[in-house]
């Protein structure tokens, strides 16, 4: 009698790295969707439908949506599917409590290190926005403003403090959104990144910290005083 195991096909590394490539792409892709609004806040995400446009395997869609989940952007229900991770306002105003402090080293690390071709590289982002704000083009705005908020974190050269003030921001993207679409607050929000460009070239650190938290925390209180 033949006692040997059995030997279980081994996938090539090659392929291996392939498929996590794969993975990553879809998780990026989700990842703009839920930002962007396509994925709303508790919506079923369609794998079949996902994988079809990026023309990836179902597979691939669920490694991809499993990596999301860890990272508490999606929220998997056995033989159900994926959804879009909602968040109730208590769970939401301590991220934004989180991402004020973060925020806050931000502005610190900034007026100590930024230089002037960066201070003049936000002042031009501060001034497009000022037009978008003027049009009322919120989606335009918000595109915007995520590119500056990126800038700030990438003038900073910490990619620790990005990347944790990434994971909380992703994960209030809904509520950002809602903050952006009252009506006037364009213009209030992009007057107060003026002031953040104004305070970082002022090389004050401590004041830049302070402002800087306080502009979250000010998001916080305007949304958080409707629930």
């Amino acid at each position: 009698m033949d006692t040997k195991t059995p030997i279980r096909p081994v996938t090539p590394p090659a392929m291996q790295q392939r498929q996590h490539s794969l993975a990553a792409q879809v998780r990026r892709e989700i990842e703009r969707m839920i930002e962007s609004g396509e994925l709303v806040a508790g919506g079923w995400i369609n794998e079949a439908l996902i994988a079809s446009q990026l023309n990836v395997s179902r597979g691939t869609v669920r490694e991809g949506c499993r990596s999301l989940q860890e990272s508490g952007l999606v929220h998997v229900i056995v033989n159900r599917g994926a959804f879009v991770r909602e968040i109730d306002a208590k769970e939401a105003a301590e991220l934004y409590d989180l991402r004020a402090a973060l925020f806050g080293l931000v502005g610190r690390t900034l007026a100590r290190v930024a230089t002037k071709a960066q201070v003049t590289t936000l002042t031009k982002m501060v001034a497009k926005m000022d037009k978008l704000a003027a049009a009322g083009d919120v989606e335009a705005y918000y595109r915007e403003n995520q590119l500056f908020h990126d800038s700030l974190l990438t003038f900073t050269g910490n990619a620790r403090l990005t990347e944790q003030y990434h994971a909380y921001a992703r994960e209030l993207q809904l509520f950002l959104r809602k903050a952006l679409m009252k009506p006037g607050r364009l213009v209030e929000s992009n007057e107060e990144h003026r002031q953040i460009v104004q305070v970082i070239a002022s090389k004050d650190a401590v004041a830049a910290a302070a402002f800087m938290e306080q502009v979250v925390l000010k998001v916080k209180d305007r949304l958080f005083g409707e629930y």
